[in-house]
């Protein structure tokens, strides 16, 4: 398993490196076909945010699904444990999908339909903003279109720890998202064949 940490405006010490990769060793007992974890090391300069300004990013490429958590602290050591608790969370829960699965033998589980995906390409370019704009766009991220459920995406959604997730559904081949509403409570928006009306 490849773990590749790298900061974002942020100087990245050997035995910091060491000190992840040695944390990040334990997750591996839930997927033992984890070929790469990213860890990316991010440093909040607003002062009022002293409480939280280390940020870590870690995402988990595997056969199965992505697994990404996000956790910020005052220093970069207490980020990386509350982001691998949030990753050993996950990769249990997927892992207890994964057992029961195989026992329902599904005809297509959510771990067969996403066998080989590869990892979202991070290089690429990230366009200018538009100077005359009070927004910018700061980052572009691409996953594969792989058609699923919509429990299939809940459960994606679940892993990557977001309020939203984009997917080809499965049943009607539109462009779909499931969002998370308020408590246990989900929501989703289909593309339409026409104009709104």
């Amino acid at each position: 398993m490849e773990i590749v940490v790298k900061g974002r405006n942020v100087e990245v010490p050997d035995h910091y490196r060491q000190h992840v990769a040695d944390k990040l060793h334990k997750v591996e007992r839930y997927d033992q076909k984890l070929s790469r974890i990213d860890v990316e090391l991010y440093h909040e300069r607003n002062p009022r945010q002293s409480d939280h300004c280390q940020r870590i990013e870690i995402t988990c490429y595997t056969r199965g699904p992505v697994i990404r958590a996000e956790a910020a602290a005052a220093d970069f050591y207490s980020a990386l444990d509350t982001a691998i608790a949030k990753v050993d969370t996950r990769m249990r829960r997927s892992a207890d999908r994964r057992r029961v699965e195989r026992r329902h033998r599904m005809p297509v589980g959510i771990v067969a339909a996403t066998v080989g995906a590869p990892p979202p390409d991070t290089s690429a370019p990230v366009p200018e903003p538009y100077d005359d704009q009070p927004w910018h766009l700061v980052r572009e991220k691409e996953h594969p279109a792989e058609p699923m459920t919509v429990d299939d995406a809940l459960f994606q959604m679940e892993l990557i720890g977001h309020d939203f997730y984009l997917f080809l559904d499965k049943e009607t081949s539109r462009a779909s998202v499931v969002y998370r509403r308020h408590g246990y409570d989900y929501g989703l928006i289909a593309l339409g064949d026409g104009p709104l009306g």
